[in-house]
């Protein structure tokens, strides 16, 4: 089944971009997947093609239209009624690998590609838009976060990725960070590779990747070791409360 991707966007022209080439472009090419961008200006029912005005109750810069943004989103939806709609803002929700996981396993998904000031929040009222987040950064446009969105996605596609293992063994798959890699040459500027990964033990190794992750977790991201604590414990915690007896 080809994963299919729609991008609502201003500037079609900055896609596919990155993914025309390397593991992307070559599963695109292969039809792995597929991309077709919608000019949201084509929705627009003026002479001039206005998608934007000025924000109620003034203020600086501009807000997409929600009825220009609303038939563009049904005319995507109309070819991929399965597909869920995510439009790229910074008052979304975080995105999280394991939404990507999500997303990659389903037919596609349709992305919308916010400008200048954000949209009318009254799209979001009038249709089914899930609102994400790349982090607390904010960007010129939603095209550079759906690049990424897509990115993470198509590599995670059935074949695009040489070893099967890559898709898991990397940072916030198992609610940690990656643990350090290392290759040759074997010393460079008087620094070393760990003796464990030079001793074919590869019980030792796991053990030490594992506890690795677990120390640069704790040490970089506390905010993901809390959670990674908190998931641990959970379903000791829960198998308890289904073993206790109810209250009398």
């Amino acid at each position: 089944m080809t994963f299919a991707a729609a991008v609502l966007t201003l500037y079609p022209e900055m896609f596919p971009g990155p993914l025309g080439v390397s593991l992307a472009g070559r599963a695109l090419a292969e039809g792995t997947w597929s991309l077709e961008t919608v000019q949201i200006r084509d929705f627009a029912t003026d002479k001039h093609r206005t998608v934007d005005d000025t924000p109620a109750g003034g203020g600086a810069g501009m807000v997409l239209r929600a009825d220009v943004l609303a038939a563009a989103v049904d005319h995507a939806r109309a070819s991929r009624p399965s597909a869920p709609i995510l439009a790229m803002t910074p008052r979304g929700t975080p995105l999280t690998q394991a939404r990507i996981r999500s997303l990659a396993s389903g037919p596609g998904v349709i992305l919308l590609c916010g400008r200048f000031e954000g949209f009318d929040e009254r799209l979001f009222a009038a249709r089914e838009i899930e609102e994400v987040s790349l982090g607390d950064v904010v960007l010129s446009g939603g095209e550079p976060a759906a690049l990424v969105v897509l990115d993470a996605c198509i590599r995670l596609l059935p074949g695009v990725m040489g070893a099967p293992s890559s898709g898991t063994e990397e940072s916030f798959e198992n609610g940690l960070l990656e643990y350090p890699h290392y290759t040759r040459p074997a010393t460079w500027e008087g620094r070393t590779i760990p003796q464990v990964l030079r001793s074919g033990d590869h019980a030792k190794i796991a053990a030490w990747r594992q506890r690795q992750s677990e120390i640069d977790t704790r040490l970089r991201r506390p905010d993901l070791w809390e959670r990674h604590l908190g998931a641990r414990v959970q379903p000791a915690s829960g198998a308890r409360r289904e073993n206790e007896e109810p209250d009398q």
